[in-house]
C-alpha cells in the first residue's frame, strides 16, 4: 500500500437534493491508486477495525446508508460511479482506488468492466441498513444520519490516517 502522505486524496461534498439526503458534515473521499495489486485489502480493512467485509459490486440503482459510513476499495476492474444521487457526480474508480462514503451519501453503479469488484466493510462491523430514497423512511433516516459517530479509525491507515484530516466531528 501506498504510504498515506503520497496519496492523492479527492474531497467531495453534496447537498441534500430531497430523495438523498447526503451527509451535511463529512465529505466523500477518493483515494486514488493507494492499494497495489500486490495488496490484501480485506486484510488492511480488518486491521483497522472496518469489519463485515463484502465483495461483489455497487448496487445499479440509487442508494444510501443511514446507520454507518462505507468503505468499497476497488479490487479489480473499473467502473463509473454516480454519487451524491441524480444532483451528485460522476467518478470514475479503478483497481487501487478507494470510496469512502459517510452515512447519508448516495451512490449507484453507472457502468463497469467485466471483472469489475469492490470489498466493502464498515466500522467495527455495523450492520447496515439499505435506503430506498423513499419520503416515508426519510425521517427516520435523516436522524439515524445525525447520530452516526466519527469512525474510530482510517480504514487503510489507522488512527492517525488522513481520513481525519477531511472527516472532524463538528457536531456539538
Amino acid at each position: 500500500m501506498k504510504q498515506s502522505e503520497n496519496v492523492k486524496i479527492k474531497s467531495l461534498q453534496f447537498k441534500d437534493d430531497g430523495s438523498i439526503p447526503n451527509n451535511p458534515t463529512y465529505p466523500l473521499l477518493l483515494y486514488k491508486d493507494v492499494i497495489t495489486s500486490e495488496d490484501e485489502a480485506k486484510a488492511a480493512l480488518t486491521e483497522n477495525n472496518w469489519l463485515g467485509a463484502w465483495r461483489g459490486s455497487v448496487a445499479p440503482f440509487h442508494h444510501y446508508h443511514s446507520n454507518t459510513h462505507e468503505v468499497l476499495a476497488v479490487v479489480d476492474g473499473k467502473a463509473q460511479l454516480q454519487l451524491g444521487g441524480e444532483q451528485g457526480g460522476q467518478v470514475q474508480v479503478e483497481q487501487g482506488d478507494t470510496v469512502f462514503l459517510p452515512a447519508g451519501v448516495g451512490h449507484k453503479l453507472l457502468e463497469a468492466s467485466s471483472d469489475f469488484a469492490v470489498i466493502g466493510a464498515y466500522p467495527n462491523g455495523k450492520s447496515y441498513d439499505f435506503c430506498y430514497c423513499k419520503a416515508e423512511e426519510r425521517p427516520e433516516n435523516l436522524e439515524n444520519i445525525k447520530n452516526v459517530p466519527l469512525p474510530d479509525t482510517d480504514p487503510l491507515f489507522g488512527e492517525d490516517g488522513p481520513l481525519f484530516s477531511y472527516w472532524v466531528d463538528g457536531r456539538s
